[in-house]
Order: C-alpha cells, then structure tokens, then sequence
C-alpha cells in the first residue's frame, strides 16, 4: 500500500529591519570610548555568569538522574534468560537493513494471489534475551510476551503474468524506550512483570523515577490496519505508526491528542459504519475505557468509562452491527496484591466472569452484564447477531498462559508421539490447565437469559484464531487457528509453559456431529493440517482471494520455524509454497 504525501511547504524566515545606529550628538571621544568600555566589560561578565549559572543547572537536574543510575547499577544485576535447546523458535535476529529479494521458492505461488505484504509483528529482545534481574529485593522477570517488538515482512509483487517478486525485510518498531536502552548500549528498565512482590514494587517507582513511566512500550503484538494507515501495538501503550514499503516507525498514535492511554492489540473495524472499537485496560482507575474513531481515523467519536471495579487484563474486543462486546474475566492485574505478597498478574480462580453487550455509543449504565462460568479467553472468533440473540465465540481455557499457571511435578506431562494423517508424528505436552477450545455463547438481549456449548473437543488445543475479515461482526460459517503444541519444562519447583503451534485447524462452524472423538454429535467439523516435526508456525492470517467466490475463498499464510535446522520459512496452506527468508539468530 502505497502512500504520497504532499511536501511540506517551506516557509521563508521572517527578515528583521535593523535601523543604524545613531550616537546622536558628538560626544568627547575619551567620556564615550570609557563608558562603552565599561560597559562592555559588565555585559561580558553578566554573559559568562549566566552562561555558568544555565551550565550548573543543567548539571544539577542531572544529579537525581546520576544517583537513580548509580542506585539501579550497582543493587540490581540484570541477566539473560537463557532458552532451552527446544525453545530456538523463541529466539531473537538480528536486522538485516533494508530489504532482501529471496531468491530461494519451493513450489509455486498462485497466479491468483493478490499482490501486497504479509507483516508478523512479534518478540525479539534487544539485547539477545529476555532479563531478570536480582536484587536485596529479590528477582523479577521478564514475562515471555515482553521483548522489543520486531516487524517481518514479505513483499509479494508480480513480475509478469507467470511469476512473482518476493522481497523480506525487517525491523524493530522504534519506541522511545528501545531508543532509551539502545542509546545506553544496555538493559536499563527493570522487570516489573513478575517475581517477588518487593522486588516488582521497586521495579515499578524506579522505572518510573528515571524514565516516567513503569515499563517498557514494546509494541509487539499485533499489526492492524484503519483508514489506509498501519500501526504496530501491545496493550501497554498506544499504537504508532508503521510505513509498510520501508518499516521505519512514526508518531504514537493518540488521535490528535484525544486517546491519552494504552490501547487493545485487537482493536475491530465495526461492520456497516466501518469505524474502529478500541479499548484501554489499566492497573489503576479508569481500569477499562472505551472508544469509538471515525471511519476516517481522524476523530475519536466515542470515549466512556465503563467503570469496572477491578483492574482485568481485557486482550481482545467483539463488535456487531449495533454493539460492542466486552469481556470481564478474572484475570487481572491488581498493583495492590502486590502489597500482600501476591503476583501482579493472576488469574483468579474463583473470582467472577460476566460478558457485557454495550450498544455502539453506549455509556456503563446501557452495558448488559451477563454472568458465565469463569474462564480465561485471550481471543475472540467472531461475534454477531441472529434475532434476539448475540453470539459470541471465543476460546477459552481453564488457567492463563500469562504469566503461566505455577505447576507441580504431576502437572508437568510426559511427552507423547501422536501420528499424523500424512505418517508424520508430533510431540505434544498440553497441559489440561492450559487446554483451549472454541466456546459459544448466545446472549439474549430480550429475556436476559444465556446459553452456551463447546464447539470443539479435545482433539486438540487452540490459539490464535482468526476469520475472513470482510465477516467481523457479521454472521459467518468458518474459521481458523492454530494448533497448540506447548512445551513444559520444569524449572526450580514449578513449571515454565511456553506455547508452540504445530499446525492449523479449519473450523466449519455450520457443519456439525463430524468429529473425530466419540460422543461428538453436536461438535463443529474440524480439519486438522499438522506441520511436520519440530516445526512450529506463528503470526498467521487469512489471506482472501480477490473477488473470491466465498467465505473460505483464500489462503493461510504463517511463518514456520524448523527447531532442527534452526531454519524459518513463510508457507501457504492451501498450496505447498516454500519462501526461505533465511533469518540470522541474534548475536547476544
């Protein structure tokens, strides 16, 4: 996507009239020559005064600056937090400046494939790893989520009838925090995610002592497009821009200064009006407020509190034609745990859960609240409505994989070979905690009732859903995800969950008692594509066929990392293509 942009008008400097300087009536030579003399002399010595008086300043507001540095170096020793030798998918590369034409296809791109670019935003910490850091305090840890967020993008361009272009590039989204450590040629913000509560205490005021703010603006999560603009985003902090031709980063996008907090990594374009439903959750009051902008991107039409009394870590939203969806759970980001010894983030097992349909330009009074078993759900399918009724479709799972539920030994599952419908095996360790399956529930905005079911069973896990984008909001028939394959290890007294995907599933939601498993009458059909073994997909879209005859007209494309050859490639399903962009793992 191409963008021209008008040059900026270069306006001449103003030119000041100077008249010459008149002595007036002759003066003795010697009277005038002293008194100019002395006055010169005075208005060296006020220059050079001042001069020294601004210097001192300056190296006086620096003082408290030197002494929080010297503090933080010398009580704090940061470390890496090494990878396992079955966790290279997790490791961080380099940028490689500019682009790279990628010479190296296996098989052939369809002639039908639209020209364009596929982005992958995602994790990749600046200096080699992920940090902890001890202390008198204790540890805190980077969580797996965090790292600096690094865009990968593949460029498709079609150089005649018979054949294509395709370029690779790189880059990290330029944050002022990553320009702060990047500066500083070293960690410099403390972890202040998880660990010992004193020590994430302190990570916070001294984080927010030298630098205002309590941690770092990654923007590594997610890639969305508004208005013919692009931006990259994690729920910490605003969007900000992206030129999609080079990758180089622009503003923070605050609507003109309207949106003055973080904002959702899954904001939704809303069906018909085409304007955009975002959010901002927060550990401290207003804990959730919504927002509508203008189809153009230019205004923030919306902006309410919805006046939540506890600070959940809210991921995802749903819209429809007339609504937005909100979902209340009980995970949740609680500063004021720490003061008692707890986590910040925890999923709190037998707090409450409720699934809250607000109308489009509603305020809290107009949301309707409806009370669900609770669950944890990071991602929403789709959300529409049918009659009376709004569905909603989300996979949901028993514990969070954010931070990690704290496991014991018997949680920690053996691995098992399962053989694949093409005679390839995959190894998987799912724990039952963490097993995600697609959940449907249908609010009736009429009698205030609810009904829900599981679509999906234990066949395998889900994550990272995704839909035909022209269907957000709106009834449709099929959907897609990628297949959990988490790895468990088992670290001092408890367990690390790290999660892979292995492959994909095409979910056919209108087609039912099709599945695999015993009992699975009122289950959806699910078509199940594994990749091969020790190959791990990630950053997945669907990709519609231009003027495409259906819903499910399209393709998948992902990036697959191979843990033997430490190699990575792009790949479409649908069709055996095979792009090598050949990554470089980042010197530490």
């Amino acid at each position: 996507m191409w963008k021209t942009r008008s040059p900026h008008t270069l306006r001449q400097p103003s030119r000041v009239y100077k008249p010459a300087f008149s002595l007036g009536p002759r003066a003795s030579s010697s009277s005038f020559g002293t008194s100019n003399a002395k006055k010169s002399l005075i208005q060296q010595l006020q220059s050079q005064l001042s001069i020294k008086i601004d210097e001192a300043s300056h190296v006086m507001k620096k003082v408290p600056q030197i002494l929080l540095d010297a503090i933080v170096d010398s009580a704090f020793k940061f470390t890496d937090q090494a990878l396992h030798s079955s966790e290279s998918n997790f490791a961080p590369v380099d940028e490689i400046g500019g682009s790279i034409e990628i010479l190296q296809l296996e098989g052939n791109i369809p002639e039908d494939f639209p020209e364009g670019v596929y982005i992958r935003n995602g994790s990749n910490p600046l200096f080699g790893a992920l940090q902890s850091t001890a202390s008198i305090f204790g540890e805190s840890n980077d969580i797996w989520v965090e790292g600096e967020g690094m865009l990968h993008a593949l460029y498709f361009t079609k150089k005649n009838s018979a054949s294509w272009s395709v370029s690779y590039a790189n880059g990290y989204v330029q944050s002022e925090t990553l320009k702060i450590e990047r500066d500083r040629q070293k960690p410099c913000f403390l972890p202040a995610a998880q660990g010992d509560s004193a020590a994430v205490i302190s990570a916070y005021i001294l984080n927010y002592l030298r630098f205002g703010k309590v941690n770092k603006n990654i923007s590594n999560t997610n890639v969305f497009e508004h208005a013919g603009r692009v931006y990259a985003v994690a729920e910490s902090h605003q969007p900000q821009e992206i030129c999609i031709q080079n990758l180089e980063t622009g503003n923070t996008w605050d609507i003109h200064e309207q949106w003055n907090r973080p904002c959702t990594s899954h904001p939704k374009v809303a069906p018909e009006s085409r304007e955009l439903v975002i959010f901002g959750s927060d550990a401290k009051k207003p804990f959730l407020v919504v927002g509508v902008i203008s189809d153009d991107g230019t205004k923030l039409k919306h902006k309410v509190d919805l006046k939540l009394d506890r600070p959940t870590l809210c991921h995802d939203i749903g819209v429809t034609i007339r609504y937005n969806i909100i979902m209340d759970l009980p995970l949740t980001v609680d500063i004021g745990r720490l003061t008692t010894g707890g986590q910040l983030i925890e999923f709190e097992k037998e707090g409450y859960a409720r699934i809250g349909v607000m109308p489009r330009y509603g305020d809290a009074e107009s949301v309707v609240w409806f009370d669900v078993e609770p669950c944890c759900m990071f991602h929403l399918i789709n959300c529409f409505e049918e009659g009376d009724e709004v569905v909603v479709q989300g996979l949901c799972s028993a514990d969070s994989v954010i931070p990690g539920p704290r496991l014991s030994k018997s949680d920690i599952l053996p691995e098992k070979s399962q053989l694949t419908g093409d005679g390839k095996t995959t190894k998987q360790r799912i724990n039952e905690k963490l097993f995600s399956r697609l959940y449907e529930w249908r609010l009736n905005q009429e009698t205030k009732t609810i009904t829900g079911e599981y679509l999906t069973g234990r066949e395998c896990s889900l994550e990272l859903p995704m839909i035909n984008n022209h269907y957000t909001g709106l009834h449709h028939s099929y959907a897609y995800a990628q297949i959990v394959d988490s790895v468990t290890r088992s670290g001092e007294g408890c367990g690390k969950v790290l999660p892979k995907y292995g492959g994909f599933a095409k979910l056919c939601l209108d087609e039912r008692g099709t599945g695999t498993e015993t009992s699975t009458k009122d289950l959806i059909k699910m078509e199940i594509h594994r990749l091969g073994e020790d190959q791990f997909c990630s950053g997945a879209s669907f990709v519609p066929r231009v003027c495409g005859s259906h819903e499910d007209d399209g393709w998948i494309i992902s990036f697959v990392h191979d843990e033997v050859t430490n190699t990575s490639q792009a790949r479409f399903h649908g069709n055996t293509v095979y792009i090598h962009p050949n990554f470089h793992v980042k010197d530490k």
